[in-house]
């Protein structure tokens, strides 16, 4: 079945579970970069973040017989939350592990929603492994943030509501890490307007998969640490989100720790709302290409809002 087809599924089977968000016009934003610009408000998400979408839709995909076993996942933060959160609605038991840097609102978000925490590792690649390990060893089911159709598909929901909340784009602006988000929302997207330009961001301090894309394979390559944390880490070598993304980023966007500070920032001066780094590398990218999307319908995902008072302070001042 296409991807696409897998996701239209997703948005029926997990609309019970999660929000509807908001495609709001930024007048403000609009103005600072001469385009039309929406952003997508996955920071008012359930979890405060797009990935209950593919959590959910994961979970719901399990037999009876799985669910009674457990899942087992790793994360830096909001995946486990959005496991956490599914694991929750459906009665199933969750254990998550995370790296040791794992952001500190992050953690006390997974805490918040039931999940069962062990630290293992440096990199949340590490993390996955010893979750696998468990997993393969327990019988419990594991949940990967990103390598997993049915996770990519459920976080492709959101190019369904916004395919439903504007006639058109020219443009749009994702953050990627593993690249469930963008492949997912992308590839439904490209069906709806096959013309709509995907601009795919990182820091340039973790941007393993569009190093890997533009190496035509996936690379094992160190990550400083960074302020888009929900971004950073490595990816797994036989992903299936890579040759999706591959297939339908048009164009890769880096950018600077101080750009991403000084977007978030703005942002928050400008929209009165939070958000994390990770939806602040879109911002920047927003705002890294504001002279050549000048004059067109610009979408940028907001993908999350977990975010801690001290970072909040340090950005701010």
């Amino acid at each position: 079945m296409p991807l696409s087809h897998e996701i239209v599924n997703a948005a029926k089977k997990i609309q019970s579970f999660i929000r509807k968000t908001p495609f709001i016009h930024s007048k403000a934003f609009s103005e600072l970069t001469g385009a039309e610009v929406w952003f997508k408000l996955e920071n008012e998400q359930v979890t405060g973040s797009f990935k209950a979408r593919g959590a959910t839709n994961k979970l719901l995909s399990l037999t009876d017989e799985e669910k009674a076993n457990g899942v087992v996942s790793a994360s830096t933060g909001n995946h486990g939350a959005a496991v956490a959160y599914a694991a929750g609605k459906l009665g199933i038991d969750c254990t998550i592990y995370v790296p040791d840097d794992v952001s500190a609102a992050k953690l006390e978000n997974m805490k918040q929603f039931g999940a069962k925490i062990e630290i293992h590792g440096n990199d949340c690649v590490l993390a996955e492994a010893k979750a696998r390990e468990v997993a393969d060893g327990s019988g419990k089911t594991y949940v990967s943030p990103y390598n997993d159709l049915f996770v990519m598909a459920g976080q492709g929901t959101i190019g369904v509501e916004i395919g439903s909340q504007c006639e058109g784009l020219d443009a749009i602006v994702i953050s990627v890490g593993g690249g469930g988000l963008i492949g997912g929302t992308a590839s439904y997207l490209k069906t709806v307007w096959p013309k709509i330009h995907v601009i795919g961001c990182s820091p340039e301090n973790s941007a393993v998969m569009l190093h890997s894309i533009k190496a035509g394979k996936v690379l094992d390559l160190e990550s400083k640490p960074t302020l888009s944390d929900g971004t950073a880490g490595g990816v797994e070598e036989n992903t299936i989100t890579f040759p999706v993304c591959c297939d339908v980023i048009d164009e890769s966007v880096l950018v600077t720790e101080d750009e991403i500070k000084q977007a978030m920032s703005l942002y928050i001066e400008k929209e009165d709302q939070l958000l994390e780094g990770a939806a602040g590398t879109a911002v920047a990218a927003l705002l890294e290409k504001k002279a050549d999307l000048k004059g067109q319908r610009v979408g940028v995902v907001i993908c999350g809002g977990n975010i801690s008072l001290d970072t909040v302070r340090s950005i701010i001042n």
